[in-house]
């Protein structure tokens, strides 16, 4: 075996076993039956063998994912899914729960951007999976429905790892299949807009073309009656098309009309479009 999938393959054991922080170097070595100095030649420390587990473990997940959904016939799609999930977590319940329990070991930036990108992988998957499901039947919803599927999911998984419950990967499957069919076919509120799924992938996620700012400025100034918060979007639309106001006057405009719900997807798209053009640090304070 290669030797650093062998490291990797033997340190997952003891991790299980153990925790991360309670294992050492030395064991890792001794239990992969090679010296310390052959260990450093794969991995510089211990942080950075954590790191490429959690990376493989993550991306071999998501090629299966993404394989699964393009792949898979949409009848079975949503069972296949939650099972696959659940059968995959069940067989690496001890990593799992090692990890649950000292993630925050693991809070550094560049680990933060891993994970968030797998975040935004699963997000789309299941969006693709819903839309190759539903249909038209899930146009409104299907944001939504993608949180909320998330949401069921990570409940689920808690349990899994908190109790010793004697779920199945099939029956929490099955389980769930009917919960989103219910939800996909007589939802009629959904919370999650396309507009606030946008919002929720984070600005440097996402990048709102200005025919789509202009779309959700304009329906936002026909919902509203005569009022500051009206004039200040209209001066804020203007200041887009032809920039004429300093930072100050843009503060306080934006600050006019973040109090008000209504205009909050006007006031996230003002925000966001100014961090984009860089407006913040070009823009004379006075």
């Amino acid at each position: 075996m290669e030797k650093r999938k062998l490291i990797m393959e033997k340190a997952l054991e003891l991790f299980a076993e153990q925790g991360f922080r309670e294992t050492s170097v030395q064991e890792i070595t001794e239990r992969s039956g090679i010296s310390k100095g052959a260990f450093y030649l794969s991995f510089k420390s211990k942080d950075e063998l954590i790191m490429a587990l959690i990376h493989k473990f993550l991306q071999e997940f998501m090629i299966n994912i993404d394989q699964l959904v393009s792949e898979g016939a949409s009848d079975q799609l949503l069972y296949n899914f939650y099972e696959y999930h659940f059968d995959r977590f069940l067989k690496q319940s001890g990593f799992a729960k090692v990890f649950m329990k000292e993630q925050v070991h693991f809070l550094d930036e560049e680990f933060i951007t891993q994970i968030s990108g797998y975040n935004e992988r699963m997000r789309e998957s299941i969006l693709t999976m819903l839309e190759k499901v539903y249909g038209d039947k899930v146009l409104e919803n299907k944001y939504d429905l993608v949180y909320t599927i998330l949401g069921l999911m990570k409940s689920y998984m808690e349990i899994l790892l908190l109790t010793d419950l004697p779920f199945e990967a099939k029956q929490l499957a099955a389980s769930l299949v009917e919960k989103t069919d219910i939800l996909a076919k007589h939802m009629s509120q959904p919370a999650i807009t396309e507009d606030v799924y946008i919002m929720l992938k984070g600005p440097q996620e996402t990048i709102l073309t200005m025919e789509r700012v202009y779309a959700i400025l304009d329906e936002t100034i026909a919902s509203l009656e005569e009022s500051v918060e009206k004039e200040s979007i209209v001066m804020l639309k203007n200041e887009l098309m032809n920039p004429s106001l300093n930072q100050a006057v843009i503060k306080g405009l934006l600050k006019n009309i973040e109090a008000n719900p209504q205009c909050k997807r006007a006031a996230y798209v003002f925000h966001h479009y100014f961090e984009q053009q860089n407006k913040w640090s070009v823009r004379d304070e006075s």
